[in-house]
């Protein structure tokens, strides 16, 4: 399967907001989510694209706001039940598009871990803390946690998020808020990581969006998705050491081993390590859902 440069979504008549990875249209008081096979390592966008993408995290979210039950944003995934506008290329759009309530953002990213990894594990070895708060001396590299921990980060609009202790997510958005935010956050972490550990992935730590419809605090976004989440092979799982993960790994592996310096447009990627990263989200979708991938 080839790579290729990604085509840019266009419905006619409608203004839409392009993210990274997301082209987002407004309807009202409905949005319209389509995500694309566009790919970003180290905070740029690649020029080239990654087949079934955009399709992979989008049934992959659909599958958990279903499972999960929690009050969501999804109102439907299926683009003959969505009002697009004529000339619409339904086709293009089937599978990685999701019509949503319009909410009020929580300006907050409601990160939570279960492993020790990436910039925890980097705090960890300088402090014995991640984002301040307190672990057991002598962990290792990608060590289960004793209980996950909630570890909020502000949101940025360009760049890396910023991680913020829990008494400035209360500043920000309210003691209650910020308390049922926590809960609900580490209970939907813990609801899905036990299903997405009877399929053999362990999720080694993800982050959740919310929004407000009123009083109703609803999660948004994309929930559990490999993008979203650092998701690990259960089998060969081994503290000390990094792990194998169902992401873009093959992508920063390959883009490190290069000559590339990050501060100018990075170069295409190759057709192999495209249709590797490919393979890896089906395999998380697979894995996770109990259905074969197929074709749109």
């Amino acid at each position: 399967m080839s790579s290729s440069v990604v085509v840019e979504t266009t419905l006619p008549g409608l203004d839409v907001r392009r993210g990274k990875v997301r082209d987002i249209y407004d309807l009202g008081d409905q949005l319209l989510l389509v995500s694309t096979d566009r790919l970003s390592a180290f905070d740029w966008v690649l020029p080239t694209g990654i087949p079934d993408k955009g399709r992979v995290l989008t049934q992959i979210a659909a599958f958990w706001f279903d499972l999960l039950g929690e009050p969501n944003h999804l109102v439907t995934t299926d683009v003959a039940r969505m009002p697009l506008p004529r000339g619409a290329d339904r086709a293009m759009l089937a599978g990685r598009t999701t019509l949503c309530r319009k909410t009020e953002v929580v300006p907050i990213e409601c990160v939570v871990r279960g492993y020790l990894a990436g910039s925890g594990w980097k705090e960890y070895q300088k402090s014995g803390t991640v984002c301040g708060i307190k672990l057991p001396k002598g962990l290792v590299e990608c060590d289960k946690l004793e209980e996950p921990i909630f570890t909020p980060a502000t949101k940025a609009a360009e760049g890396h998020d910023e991680n913020i202790p829990f008494e400035r997510m209360v500043d920000i958005v309210g003691a209650e808020a910020a308390e049922g935010l926590r809960r609900r956050s580490l209970d939907v972490y813990n609801r899905g990581a036990e299903h997405a550990r009877s399929k053999g992935i362990l999720v080694a730590d993800t982050k959740f969006e919310w929004g407000r419809i009123g009083d109703e605090l609803i999660l948004i976004d994309e929930v559990l998705t490999p993008d979203s989440s650092r998701f690990w092979p259960a089998e060969g799982y081994q503290p000390g050491r990094s792990q194998p993960s169902f992401d873009k790994q093959f992508v920063r592996d390959w883009l490190e081993s290069t000559t590339w310096d990050k501060n100018s447009p990075p170069p295409a990627l190759p057709d192999a390590i495209a249709a590797k990263t490919r393979d890896k989200y089906v395999e998380a979708y697979e894995r996770l859902t109990g259905r074969k991938w197929g074709k749109w």
